[in-house]
Formats: C-alpha cells, structure tokens, sequence
C-alpha cells in the first residue's frame, strides 16, 4: 500500500520530531513523497544527520523543498513555538527509547519522553495545531499477562521506561478533555525496518543481530529465547501514523491503539529467521548458535497485540509480516553493513 494513496489530495504541513530518528526519517519520506509540507525537529541525541541525507537522495529536489528542519531539543520549551508555526498535524516520535537505559538512566528518560512531550504538546495547543499524534509503546501493557494485548487491558509498568509512556497517554487524555485537544496514541510492538541503528548498548535486537551475524560476532538471547514478540516493520508503523494523522471519523480521535501485525514470534525463532536469511550470503552462519544469558530486568515475557480496534476506526491494514518485513530489513543492512558484499559474491 503506497503511503500516497492514504493520504490522496489532502495538502497539510506536517511536523515530525524525532526526524532523524530511525520512525521519524521514514514518515518524512513518506510525507515528502505524498507531496506533503514537512517541518522536522531533532537534537541529534540518538537520531542521526545520515538518516535525513539518505531521505534527500530518496525524493526528488522538489520534494526536498518541502523540508524544513530544526535542530533542538524538546526538553527546552523555549523555541519550539517556532518550529510549530503553521503545523496542521504533529507526528511526535521524539523520545528516549528502551528499557535497559531507562533503568540505568530513569532521570533522562522522563526529561526526554515526560518532560519533552508535555513541552511538545503544550506548544502544539497554544499553535493551534489540529491533530496530535503520538508514539507510544507496547510497554504500557505492563504486568497484565493476558494475550492478544487490547487497549482497554493495561498493567503495571515493568520499567521507568514504560511509565513514562504510560504518562504520556494520560497527559493526552487530560489536554483532550480541558482543551478540546485531538490526539491519538500509537502502542507500538517491537518496530524494525531500515535506518533502525545496529550500533550501541541500546539497539534493537533485529538491527543488532543482524549485524552481528554478518560480522560474525556473538548474538546473546537474554532467557531461554522462548521470550515471543509482535514485530511490526516500519511501513505498518508509517501507515498507522498517516492514518491517525488524516482521520475524520470523530470516534476515532482522543484514542490510544495498537500498532503491530498480531503475530507472535519467538526469540528462537526470529534467530533462526535471520540466521537462514542471511547464511546464502554470508557461509559462516551455517553452523551459526546463539549465546544464552540471564533474563534481562523490565523485560515483559510475551507480546501480541490486537489490532482489531485500529482497524475498525483508523483503518490500518498492514502491508508486512515479520517474512516480508525481514526480508527488506535483511537487503536493507547489507547494503548499508557491507556495502553490497557478502561471502557468497
């Protein structure tokens, strides 16, 4: 499904935070390629200058036109009323992401997706902004074990980072009901696809497995890998956005919703996944094993969402399962790892 066809004649300005993020540079593409006003804001602090090159060399020079960007961090308030200016609809994908920094960082955490967001959100309200959309997480679903995860059934969050996107769902709420607000939350599972950074103690385990292997290097399976997760490529993640971004349907506003593919996949398997993806062209995967460790703290166990409600009210209907999603993100990093190359050529 071509992002375009989503959004059709609708011409609006767009601000994406996060932009040069691994979510944030895809939805500029797209918006970019949908003849879309695009105003993008990141600090840099996990984002990269790369990501945003490689969206210019995917538009054409008059799309690019439509790009305006600002460097700055949200945990400032003071100047983002500018970068607000004229914005129709807020895609807010701005924030420190995963649990293990959260546990050893929970003070930077909440300045970047507390903190930030409010600051986000309250400079959206005095700009007047339409709709806000917003990244939120499948870690609200916390210590409720029950499966497939549905909105209405969230637990206690297992990690400062869950609470603070936990937080995030409330202060939306509240600016809904005392300002007349619209904003939509997005629960995303366990998002990869291209640009998703394989380097650092933070990766994503796609990204960092994936290079890994084709580095030859050890991939650790944190448990015994029967840990299963919702993984959900980024084009679904795009769509979600566009669509809660564009709705009319008044029901369909002021509502947090799942977005995944509502598959459940195992850490073993997904090993195997990879490892049988890439071993055509890198030979020393053949006899290729994981390393096991320990449980890692703030991990939930399972994770499988159901998206019935973001397809009844928003329409969401996702283009790519965990194989077709794989079989991007695995062209994707070995380009982008190798530069083309492999054992095989």
């Amino acid at each position: 499904m071509k992002q375009n066809n989503i959004i059709g004649d609708a011409r609006k300005v767009w601000l994406v935070t996060g932009a040069a993020g691994f979510i944030g540079s895809n939805l500029v593409e797209a918006l970019l390629k949908a003849g879309q006003k695009v105003v993008g804001l990141d600090n840099f602090a996990t984002g990269h200058r790369r990501n945003l090159e490689e969206v210019r060399e995917a538009v054409t020079r008059q799309e690019w036109k439509c790009f305006k960007f600002f460097e700055h961090d949200i945990v400032e308030a003071a100047g983002l009323r500018k970068c607000l200016k004229g914005a129709e609809v807020v895609l807010h994908q701005a924030a420190l992401g995963s649990v293990p920094r959260s546990l050893k960082e929970p003070l930077a955490t909440h300045a970047s997706n507390v903190t930030g967001f409010l600051n986000v959100l309250t400079a959206a309200r005095e700009a007047g902004v339409g709709r806000f959309v917003y990244a939120s997480s499948s870690s609200v679903y916390g210590d409720d074990a029950r499966l497939p995860k549905r909105e209405e059934n969230t637990g206690r969050p297992f990690s400062p980072y869950a609470a603070t996107k936990a937080m995030d769902e409330v202060y939306a709420g509240v600016f809904a009901r005392c300002y007349g607000m619209e904003c939509i939350g997005l629960r995303y599972f366990n998002v990869f696809g291209p640009r998703q950074d394989p380097a650092g103690a933070y990766a994503a385990v796609i990204p960092k497995w994936i290079a890994a292997m084709i580095a030859g290097e050890a991939v650790v399976i944190n448990g015994d890998g029967k840990t299963s997760r919702d993984f959900c490529h980024v084009a679904n993640v795009v769509q979600a956005n566009l669509r809660a971004g564009l709705t009319t349907r008044r029901g369909a506003v002021n509502q947090a919703y799942n977005v995944a593919v509502s598959g459940r996949t195992t850490l073993n398997e997904l090993f195997e996944w990879l490892r049988a993806g890439l071993e055509p062209r890198f030979g020393h995967l053949r006899d290729f094993r994981p390393v096991y460790r320990e449980f890692r703290p703030g991990d939930v166990r399972h994770s499988q969402a159901d998206i019935a409600k973001a397809r009844r009210l928003l329409g969401y209907r996702p283009t790519h399962d965990l194989q077709r999603g794989l079989e991007e993100a695995l062209d994707w990093y070995v380009v982008h790892l190798t530069g083309g190359a492999s054992e095989a050529a």
